[in-house]
């Protein structure tokens, strides 16, 4: 198996791509290629390894050569069609003609939307392809989708993402029944707008039709309870919705790093607790669940977060090579094409 990497994508880029490939390769049975400028990558791995080649460091990352990249700032349909060698564009090239199992990116989240759908191309059958990250819940974790690829949606589309997270969680993570919640602000079927009341009345109708275990509607606040396997919405509710958690994340371990630390007594009374502490704050972090999936298209391809780091390229990398080996993306083509 090979692993393309988008070298050039993201805020920390090339950096930590290159520190999380080099810590996930150690692992891995797969290849890895850094898809970026090669000089510019290999001053990098001189100056954090001295060595004069990736290769030097680890045997199974090459490079694939390309002179542009497209940035956040670009507007993404132009920069798809203009940047023909930058690493996303080239990335997404090797993909489709098999040079590479799966294309990862923490690059400009429009570009690799387009790009994906524009240069791999949608499964047949499926109206829009989602994005969908896992979020920890009580115990597990749990799909979101759709997480920001669609900000306006059809009740065809909900349910169509209703099936490629079934699909995904029966095959690569092993959930042998998921349940599948649609998000909404009550759970009665009266709750909603239009578009989630026709949403809903079409899983309740057709659930086994369309080989989806759907359990009703779901709150906000009942996502995280253990006992939902995948939440679905419109792709503006679920951008909202994923920031705030990750926000709320992000003060939660704030607020307790300070109150543990607020004076000596307190932190020589947390010294007992730090092991709990430690696999709470693990459980919270949403570096351990790797990027967004990017479900609806032909060939695997994982959105990492913009701001990744070493570690979340590195359970990135792994998460990618697990949904390969799942086979999820061709189990979706043969289901939708079917029909």
């Amino acid at each position: 198996m090979t692993i393309l990497l988008d070298a050039m994508g993201g805020d920390n880029a090339p950096d930590e791509a290159i520190k999380g490939a080099v810590k996930a390769a150690k692992e891995i049975k797969s290849d890895i290629i850094l898809v970026g400028n090669e000089e510019i990558i290999n001053s990098k791995v001189k100056e954090f390894y001295n060595k004069s080649k990736i290769e030097e460091v680890c045997s199974n990352i090459k490079i694939k050569h390309t002179t542009e990249e497209i940035v956040m700032e670009d507007i993404p349909t132009v920069a798809i069609k203009n940047k023909k060698d930058s690493s996303m564009v080239v990335g997404f090239k090797m993909l489709k003609e098999g040079e590479g199992d799966v294309f990862i990116s923490a690059g400009n989240s429009g570009a690799l939307l387009t790009g994906a759908t524009l240069l791999v191309g949608r499964i047949k059958g499926i109206d829009r392809p989602a994005i969908a990250p896992l979020l920890p819940a009580y115990k597990k974790s749990f799909m979101l989708i759709d997480a920001g690829a669609n900000t306006n949606c059809k009740p065809l589309n909900l349910v169509q993402f209703a099936q490629m997270a079934s699909i995904y969680l029966k095959t690569t993570l092993g959930v042998e029944n998921p349940k599948i919640g649609l998000l909404n602000i009550g759970t009665e079927e009266t709750k909603g707008n239009d578009l989630v009341k026709e949403t809903y009345n079409l899983l309740n109708q057709n659930s086994k039709e369309y080989g989806v275990n759907f359990v009703g509607n779901v709150e906000g606040r009942d996502c995280f309870s253990g006992e939902i396997d995948a939440v679905v919405t419109d792709g503006f509710t679920g951008n909202v919705f994923l920031k705030t958690v990750e926000g709320l994340g992000k003060l939660v371990k704030r607020n307790l790093t300070e109150s543990l630390k607020r004076n000596l007594w307190t932190m020589i009374c947390s010294l007992p607790c730090l092991p709990a502490i430690k696999r709470f704050s693990k459980t919270m972090d949403y570096k351990e669940y790797g990027g967004a999936l990017f479900l609806g298209v032909k060939k695997p391809v994982v959105k990492a977060h913009g701001s990744s780091d070493e570690y979340l390229f590195y359970f990135t990398i792994k998460q990618a090579e697990k949904f390969v080996e799942s086979g999820a993306v061709e189990k979706m083509k043969k289901e939708f094409e079917k029909n």
